[in-house]
């Protein structure tokens, strides 16, 4: 069983565009401030998909209190994962091209500022939810948003301004999909279902959903001519996407979604694709302590 004083760092070294400099800077910094808190910290790096839940998993049944998650939204997601419904709580220092759930709950996006905030903070009790089995924090779906979510994952360099690139692009020729949604036919261009309100970025799709109130927030955009999709986009920056007659939500704990083929999804931005032509979906309340 590991002492109550210490703390495990998991460094992404592909999150960002901080220079390997850089991120050593980081590293001693962390610890010096670790130190000065009065814990003993430990520093891993993932070398792989997968590494910072395998790394997480063995700080909760080491018994260790907390876990800093240095990276972006997907690594975010791999450290969440391991540590919910347990006793260990998440640190979040966002480092990605979106930070979705860093800046719904306030995390400073300074890394160091986050680094002082996951260290000083004390637990607060947030939601998580399911996608056919996969955990998010932040927001899953299908649609457009997917579908950006598997190109940009393709491309050589990430961070904003090729994500928006790569949603600009993919715009033009997207072509609206048909669900069943709890067994209700529908043509959508997105369906997004939100613990936070955001996707990242401050693109609110989900303008007032709560993170902790045992529900997720299903917004769905009908499709509309691309005349109005400058309009739309200021709304969803501008938190005011819930005004637009495109856009239709309400707040849930389970559902499911089904289509004639397979399901191209994402989950905190990273891309899954399902064999399977239906996937659920459900919120698991109160099953993370996330440090603020």
């Amino acid at each position: 069983m590991a002492a109550s004083t210490t703390l495990l760092a998991i460094v992404n070294p592909l999150s960002g565009t901080a220079s390997a400099a850089q991120r050593q800077q980081l590293s001693q910094y962390m610890a010096r401030r670790a130190e000065q808190a009065g814990f003993t910290a430990e520093i891993a790096v993932t070398t792989h998909a997968g590494h910072a839940t395998e790394l997480a998993n063995a700080a909760v049944r080491q018994g260790i209190g907390r876990v800093l998650a240095i990276g972006g939204d997907g690594t975010i997601n791999e450290t969440a994962r391991a540590l919910r419904q347990s006793a260990t709580a998440l640190g979040i220092v966002p480092m990605g091209s979106g930070n979705g759930l860093a800046r719904h709950l306030g995390v400073p996006l300074d890394t160091r500022k986050a680094i002082d905030k996951a260290l000083n903070g004390k637990p607060v009790v947030i939601d998580s939810g399911e996608i056919g089995g996969h955990p998010f924090f932040c927001t899953a779906g299908l649609g457009f948003e997917a579908h950006v979510a598997h190109v940009f994952a393709q491309q050589p360099v990430r961070g904003l301004p090729t994500y928006i690139r790569t949603a600009y692009g993919a715009f033009w020729n997207y072509k609206p999909s048909d669900y069943a949604v709890n067994g209700q036919e529908k043509k959508l261009f997105t369906l997004t279902f939100a613990n936070a309100g955001q996707f990242g970025n401050n693109a609110w799709v989900a303008p007032h959903a709560n993170i902790a109130d045992g529900r997720l927030d299903q917004c769905e955009i009908k499709p509309f001519p691309k005349s109005v999709s400058g309009g739309l986009a200021w709304r969803l920056f501008n938190r005011t996407l819930d005004s637009s007659a495109y856009w239709h939500g309400e707040t849930i704990t389970k559902a499911v979604v089904e289509s004639t083929q397979s399901l191209v999804i994402h989950a905190d931005g990273e891309p899954l694709l399902f064999a399977e032509s239906r996937c659920d979906i459900r919120v698991l309340p109160g099953s993370l302590l996330v440090l603020l």
